[in-house]
């Protein structure tokens, strides 16, 4: 990769910028468990790449949860992340570096996220993110979820790059999928949580990386 070929960058929040990914893992567990039910193996990585309201559709469906609404279980899971996420989630390490590092260089920058924008836009104003952000796109802002290229074309559209000059980050393998189908250059992200899928991801993308500090230079390590 040299950055000086690209004109943007696009970012997943949840376990490629943000060590949030354990957060999520206790809410399945904790939310389930209410019910009775143990989380499946396959749940998280069947409910990642959906936005909100479309991984409550899809938790009631497979669960029978005919007492639930979809609203109902977005709020209940938005209730129980919300204070991680504004008070103390950390960004992984050298995010903030490699991002700053890309701004300084003249790229146009976007976060793309499944996650509710009750829960991105504190965590992006907390993190220091946001100021480096030309913008930013939630599942909401989309009809389909991340095995689509809706959500990272909406993101490049926002920030006025195109797709075969713009560089998609993401830590699950239906993202890269959705990224590789709308042209864009794709960079697998490591994440313990997803580890099963990494041999995927290295396929998939057109690059995988273990650390943003691998496309650092030696001179920006430190904040």
């Amino acid at each position: 990769m040299r950055i000086q070929d690209f004109e943007g960058a696009i970012f997943d929040l949840d376990g490629t910028l943000l060590d949030s990914m354990g957060v999520w893992h206790q809410i399945d567990v904790d939310f389930l468990a209410k019910r009775g039910i143990e989380v499946p193996d396959d749940y998280q990585k069947a409910i990642t790449p959906l936005g909100a309201l479309e991984a409550a559709r899809y938790t009631i469906r497979r669960f029978h949860l005919e007492n639930d609404t979809p609203e109902g279980l977005v709020r209940e899971w938005l209730d129980m992340a919300q204070e991680a996420y504004s008070s103390h989630l950390p960004l992984k390490p050298y995010a903030l570096n490699f991002v700053k590092y890309l701004k300084e260089a003249g790229l146009h920058i976007a976060v793309a996220t499944s996650s509710d924008d009750a829960l991105v836009r504190p965590c992006l104003e907390r993190t220091g993110l946001m100021r480096l952000l030309d913008d930013y796109c939630t599942g909401s802002d989309v009809k389909r979820g991340k095995g689509f290229p809706d959500i990272y074309l909406k993101a490049a559209a926002a920030i006025g790059t195109d797709p075969g000059k713009t560089m998609v980050f993401e830590d699950i393998a239906e993202g890269l999928k959705g990224a590789n189908a709308g042209g864009f250059y794709t960079v697998g992200v490591y994440e313990k949580a997803n580890y099963r899928m990494h041999p995927e991801m290295m396929e998939i993308a057109d690059e995988f990386i273990f650390s943003f500090r691998e496309l650092l230079p030696d001179d920006r390590m430190a904040d």
